[in-house]
Parts: C-alpha cells; sequence; structure tokens
C-alpha cells in the first residue's frame, strides 16, 4: 500500500485484541486532505499527517476513490469505523454512475432531498453488512461453506461481469468489495492487502483472512504465510476425515462388508506350483471347515467384483488358491480354487507334461514364423477359429516375399492368441484337434472321441473343464489318507476331470456318484470308466436339484458317507468372454453354486449325525 504510517500501522495491529483497540478521535476531513497534499509536495503539516484521519483518508483514495467522495464519507462517519466508510464510499460511486436510480425513485421526485435518499441506502447497506458479517462468523468453519468457497473462486482475479457492473471502481476495490460481500472485515482486509500485496488474488487474500481468524479462534500467534498460500490447503485432509467418519458409521449399521475384497495374486502360483521356487505355505482352516467330508470347488479366477468373497464367504471363510495351469502345462487356465485338503507334501503327475508350444506340438517349430513369440497358448476355449479366418490370416501374410509389415503381424498375433491358433504349414495357421486339446488338459487321448459326439460337442465339453494336472497335484495328498480307496460325490462332473485326476494319482474309486447334466457328458464318463476297468460303483444324476436331504441320506447309509465332494458350477454368468449374461453368481447358470453349498452343507450334517 506504501507509506509509513499505513506500515505502522499493521505492525501495530494484534489479531487478538480486537476489542481492545483504542477509539481514534475524529478529525477534520480537510486537515487529512491537506496532509496528502502536503506529503506529496515533501511538505510537512504537523502531526496531522501522521494521524488515524491521514492515513485512513491515503488508503481509500489509493484504492481508487475519488478525494471528494472520502472527505464527505469521513466526515459523515468519522475516521474510526472504517466499514462505514467503505460502505459510504461504495454506495456514492454507484449513484454517481447510476443517476437515474436515485432520479426516478418516486421519493425523490417528491421530495427532491437526494441526501436523505442516500443516508437511507447507508443505513440499509449497514444493517444488511451486519447480518451478512454475523452470518458469515458463526459458519465460516464448517465445510459446507469452504466448499462453497472453493466452488465459487475460479483462477482468475476477480469474478466475470464485475467490470461491467461496476465500471467506476478499479481492480483493488473490486477485491475489497468482493471480500466484503463474503463477510470478511475492512480492516482485516486492508491488513491482508498490505500484506499480500495489491496484485495478490481474491484466493489468496481469503486465504490470508481465513488463516488469521482460524489462529486467533485457537488463541495462537500468528505467522506469515507462505509467499504463494493456497486457498483452503487443508480441505482434502478435512474431507478425507469426513469420508472416515461417513465409512465408520456405514459400518456400525452394517451397511457393507468389513472384509477387504479378495485380490488374485500375481504370479498364480496358488500355495505352490512344483514348477516354480516358492516360498512354504502355512494355513489355518476356520473350524466350519474342518471334518469329513473333504470338499474341493473350481471356477473361473476372472470373474465380476465380488464373487470371490461370496464364494469364500458360502464355503467357511476359506481363503481361495488361484492357479494358472500355465505353470503345468502348455496353455493357460486361470482359475480359483477353495478346498480344505492339506497343503503340504504334495506332488505332481508324472511325467511332467510339456510346457511350451513346441514341445507339446513339435510339428509346429518347422512352421513357426520368428515373429510370432508365443510359447504358451491362452486359456482352451469351447468354440474354435473359423475357417473363413485361417484364410483371411493366410492371404494377409503370403503376399509378402519376407516378414509381413508390423501391422500385419500385429493383426495375426492378436487373432492367434485369441483363438489358440497354430501354424500347420507355410503361411497357414489351424485351430486346435480335440485331441490335442485332451492332451493338453491331460485328459487319455481320444477321451471325448467316438459314441456319437460330434466334434464341437467335444469342444465344448472340454472347454468346461478341469486341467487334470493342477488338480491332481491339489488332491495327491488323498492317496495316503485313503489307501484302500475313496468314495466321492462329484458335482457338475462333466467329462469326469476329477475322477480321471484320482485315476492318475493311483487312488482307488470305490464309489463315485456323479452328477451331470449333459447327456453327452456322462456318456463319456461312462465309457471312460469302462475303458479302464474301474471295479469300484458309479452313479449316474442328471440335476443336482434332484440330490435331496433324503437322497443323501440314502446315499451316505448305503455306502458309508463321502470322503470327498468336489466340482465346479457353472461359469456361464461368471466368464469375462459372456458379454450379454455376466450376472455374477445371480445369474441362471451360475447361481447352481449355491446347490453346491447346499449339498456339502447336508453331506457335513449328515455324516456329523451318524459319527
Amino acid at each position: 500500500m506504501g507509506g509509513n504510517d499505513s506500515d505502522n500501522e499493521s505492525d501495530n495491529f494484534s489479531w487478538s485484541s480486537d476489542d481492545e483497540q483504542e477509539e481514534k478521535k475524529p478529525t477534520d476531513c480537510v486537515t487529512s486532505i491537506n496532509a496528502v497534499k502536503a506529503e506529496e509536495t515533501g511538505v510537512e503539516e504537523g502531526s496531522s499527517s501522521s494521524g488515524p484521519s491521514s492515513t485512513m483518508f491515503r488508503y481509500f483514495v489509493k484504492a481508487g476513490f475519488s478525494e471528494d467522495l472520502v472527505s464527505k464519507a469521513i466526515e459523515e462517519n468519522g475516521d474510526g469505523d472504517m466499514d462505514s466508510i467503505l460502505n459510504a464510499l461504495l454506495t456514492y460511486a454507484h449513484l454517481e454512475s447510476s443517476p437515474q436510480i436515485i432520479e426516478n425513485h418516486p421519493e425523490t421526485q417528491q421530495n427532491g432531498d437526494v441526501a436523505a435518499k442516500v443516508d437511507d441506502v447507508l443505513v440499509q447497506n449497514q444493517d444488511a453488512d451486519s447480518d451478512l458479517k454475523s452470518d458469515v462468523d458463526s459458519d465460516c468453519w464448517s465445510s459446507d461453506y469452504d466448499e462453497n468457497i472453493c466452488e465459487d473462486f475460479s483462477d482468475s482475479d476477480s469474478c466475470p461481469g464485475t467490470e461491467d457492473s461496476f465500471p467506476f471502481l478499479s481492480k483493488e476495490p473490486q477485491k475489497i468489495k468482493y471480500l466484503r460481500e463474503m463477510g470478511y472485515p475492512a480492516d482485516e482486509i486492508s491488513i491482508a492487502l498490505e500484506r499480500c500485496g495489491p496484485e495478490s488474488t481474491i484466493e489468496e487474500l481469503a486465504d490470508f483472512i481465513t488463516a488469521a481468524q482460524y489462529a486467533r479462534a485457537l488463541d495462537v500467534s500468528y505467522v506469515d504465510p507462505p509467499a504463494k498460500p493456497k486457498l483452503f490447503g487443508d480441505f482434502s485432509k478435512r474431507k478425507k476425515r469426513r469420508m472416515l467418519y461417513e465409512l465408520e458409521k456405514k459400518k456400525q449399521k452394517g451397511e457393507f462388508e468389513d472384509d477387504e475384497p479378495i485380490r488374485l495374486p500375481k504370479p498364480m502360483i496358488g500355495f505352490g506350483v512344483p514348477t516354480e521356487p516358492c516360498p512354504t505355505f502355512h494355513r489355518t482352516l476356520p473350524e466350519g471347515a474342518l471334518g469329513p467330508p473333504y470338499f474341493y470347488y473350481e471356477n473361473v479366477a476372472l470373474a465380476p467384483k465380488g464373487v470371490w468373497d461370496t464364494i469364500s464367504r458360502f464355503l467357511y471363510d476359506v481363503e481361495p488358491e488361484f492357479v494358472d495351469s500355465k505353470f503345468f502345462c502348455a496353455a493357460a487356465r486361470k482359475r480359483g480354487y477353495i478346498h480344505n485338503l492339506p497343503i503340504e507334501n504334495r506332488y505332481p503327475l508324472l511325467p511332467m507334461p510339456p510346457r511350451t508350444i513346441h514341445e507339446a506340438l513339435p510339428l509346429t517349430k518347422r512352421w513357426w514364423p520368428r515373429w510370432d513369440t508365443r510359447t504358451k497358448l491362452n486359456c482352451l476355449q469351447t468354440a474354435i477359429g473359423s475357417a473363413k479366418l485361417t484364410e483371411r490370416i493366410r492371404k494377409a501374410v503370403e503376399q509378402y516375399d519376407g516378414d509381413p509389415p508390423l501391422s500385419a503381424q500385429k493383426f495375426v498375433i492378436e487373432q492367434c492368441r485369441k483363438w489358440n491358433l497354430v501354424w500347420v504349414g507355410r503361411n497357414k495357421v489351424a485351430p486346435l484337434e480335440p485331441d490335442e486339446v485332451e492332451m493338453l488338459l491331460g485328459f487319455p487321448r481320444n477321451h471325448t472321441r467316438g459314441g456319437g459326439v460330434s466334434r464341437t460337442d467335444r469342444y465344448k465339453s472340454l472347454g468346461n473343464s478341469f486341467q487334470v494336472d493342477t488338480v491332481a497335484y491339489h488332491l495327491s495328498v488323498l492317496k495316503e489318507l485313503f489307501p484302500d480307496g475313496i468314495n466321492v460325490l462329484s458335482l457338475f462332473s462333466g467329462i469326469g476331470g476329477a475322477e480321471v485326476s484320482l485315476h492318475r494319482l493311483g487312488i482307488r474309486l470305490k464309489t463315485v456318484v456323479s452328477v451331470e447334466k449333459s447327456e453327452v457328458n456322462r456318456d463319456i464318463v461312462r465309457v471312460w470308466w469302462e475303458q479302464t476297468n474301474q471295479k469300484g460303483i458309479l452313479i449316474d444324476i442328471d440335476d443336482v436339484q434332484k440330490l435331496t436331504g433324503d437322497r443323501l441320506e440314502q446315499l451316505i447309509s448305503r455306502y458309508g458317507g463321502f470322503d470327498l465332494l468336489i466340482g465346479g458350477s457353472p461359469c456361464n454368468n461368471l466368464a469375462g468372454s459372456n458379454r450379454v449374461s455376466r450376472d455374477g453368481l445371480e445369474g441362471k447358470e451360475s447361481s447352481l453354486f449355491f446347490d453346491y453349498c447346499r449339498i456339502l452343507d447336508l453331506v457335513k450334517c449328515i455324516m456329523a449325525r451318524n459319527l
């Protein structure tokens, strides 16, 4: 603001002693004008040049108001009340710029007393200002107030339209006006302007004043703000505290679960795989998961959000084991498993299956282009790439003598990965044959062939099956536990992935109750049972909903209970490839998971009662 008098006054001002300031005696405004003129000409005018009237007069003149208006305002209101003086100046300036308001006013036309009308306006403005100040002082520390201020401010120094509405004001009086409308006292605005400088923005001035008020409220000493203070810099912290408080209230009301969502591990090796070094895992099962029978549940790992939390909660809060079968074979297959089996002393099937494409399909190596860097196949699906697609790829590659351009390479590799296409000739790709898929999944050759099973049905059945080597690794602990054989309740059996795994482990199948809806799959399991000369009993049931409590009690009574309950409910509404009805466990097919839980609970209850 300039001037030693102003600086001295601001230095002597105490933020904590508003009520203790001595009342300044009003002085003649003419003396103030003479003091300013004397200062400009370098001539001293006595002690009046350093008095409060001189300081206030210079302040408002340098703020952009005319000397006549300032003199008039000080003469009428005295120099001890800056709020009244500022209100008077703003009113005078507004009336000068809009004389028609007064001239056209009915009372003015009748009385012809403009001065009286001005006095009325001043009184109204002072009353309104007093109300505004009291309202803001009581609410200025609430979070709602802070948010509104943040929304109202922009990065510019003044609000849009200010200069058009008040053309007689310079930038500094505009700032004063808006700060006054926000409820800040005139004396605090004056000090903020001196401390922050005339070029400071409204946001910086408001932040300065707010910080000073906050310091005074806490009865702590005020410290100068940084060079460029940020408006309400602690807003994010207050918002975070408020959110935490709201979250805590929701928890108390039980509006959501306290548990963190289950996250997929990287790499996806579960509690360990035989082909990768990993730390030793130990786990403690929840009490509800203990006791017979052993259970084993499988489904796709990449399910919609919250699905595995629900599955775990319904299966006694057992922690899922997520495993990618690429650590067991040459094809990826990301699956989640929940079971109460021991995790120590597991061992893989021998011989270990091939783990790369060229090891599993050696004839493809001759035709494999160097720019196709795949070593693993993607998850084996229930459908294959069409002949039209393979022909399109051939044409895209063969038109070039050498390597195709990067754009063509990118297209070809994307399609090959999506549909698991392999190179079977020069510039020629083809989908996997069913017997190749059987080998990659760990089933015996021709497991799904014959018996009236179509090629399409073979792909569909294989795409929905277990990866035998992965499941057998988890089930290997059962061999020592049941040396004389095992009774199995196999739900959603498919093409018998669980039965094949146990058989390859050398575990005798005494009784298998196989529940499978597809007649094609039931026939495949029946043929395999006969071809492998199984001596046990195979019972087919075509619907899990037919396994009522009475039926289960009859089976348990006849065969002495079940040692293992295994299965994976349909993933139709869980898989990422389903873009139509990916409805989670509420979907028509995937909701059969709850039948798995129902049957498991019934078996545990019946067997516990029969002990």
